[in-house]
């Protein structure tokens, strides 16, 4: 809260007041309930008269600021009674003959709002005045808001907001491909008993594959006996190369059968 030190003036300014109370406020606080608490019972830490005629209070409600000139009855709503704007800001309450990129005429600030610690300027046009739509920039000058008709209402305000804190696209991480598998990688995923069965006959790894690469041209003889699985091997191939199907998984799972006897 902050009381006047100077009794002439024409329009409150900040600078005419010192802060004489600095508090936390609750969300449904009000400027009426919150010169009613004060009425009835002072802070401790607070140094003054209560709250009365030509007081100022200025209340900050998630990151929205607004000042409140106390009157015998109700409160009036004060435009620009906090400044925010640096030395370097292209924009003040004090703007007169602005020209927005993309609008013709000239603009003057007429009405200013601070949110999250930024002041945003409500713009009216210098002929026209209230008969066209006004506008917000912020103290660089950028337009925020086109086609304001309320003032500073719950919509731009949410404007502003979204201004402030823009949605961030994340974008969805590309699906990486698998890259292409070697035979006897694809072997692996066809499981273990049939990969066994395979690796008891090829030479290399490479050559697994699911069906029987590295047949011998003839049965192999082994000691003083022709080998029958060759036989029988070589016998599936041929079936298959005249059928145009490769030896089956059925085959080569009989085959392992076969040795385990």
């Amino acid at each position: 809260m902050k009381s006047l030190t100077e009794k002439s003036f024409t329009m409150p300014l900040d600078e005419n007041y010192e802060q004489k109370y600095l508090g936390r406020i609750h969300p449904d606080d009000t400027p009426e309930s919150i010169k009613q608490k004060f009425q009835k019972q002072t802070p401790r830490s607070f140094k003054g008269h209560s709250i009365s005629v030509s007081d100022v209070l200025v209340l900050n409600k998630e990151g929205v600021i607004t000042s409140y000139y106390v009157e015998k009855e109700g409160f009036i709503v004060i435009a620009g009674f906090i400044r925010n704007g640096s030395s370097s800001a292209l924009i003040s309450f004090d703007t007169t003959d602005f020209h927005i990129e993309g609008k013709e005429g000239s603009w003057l600030a007429f009405d200013s709002i601070i949110i999250d610690g930024k002041e945003f300027f409500l713009m009216e046009h210098t002929t026209y005045g209230f008969d066209a739509a006004w506008v917000v920039l912020d103290e660089d000058g950028k337009l925020v808001v086109d086609n304001v008709y309320n003032g500073f209402d719950e919509a731009v305000q949410k404007e502003i907001q979204e201004y402030l804190n823009p949605v961030q696209i994340i974008a969805e991480p590309q699906k990486q491909e698998n890259p292409p598998l070697e035979n006897w990688q694809k072997s692996y995923e066809n499981g273990e008993y049939l990969r066994s069965a395979e690796i008891t006959e090829e030479q290399n790894y490479n050559m697994i594959d699911g069906r029987m690469n590295n047949l011998p041209s003839k049965p192999r003889k082994i000691g003083q006996r022709i080998s029958v699985l060759d036989r029988l091997h070589l016998k599936q191939e041929e079936i298959a190369k005249r059928s145009g199907k490769p030896v089956t998984q059925m085959n080569m799972a009989e085959d392992m059968e076969r040795r385990r006897k």
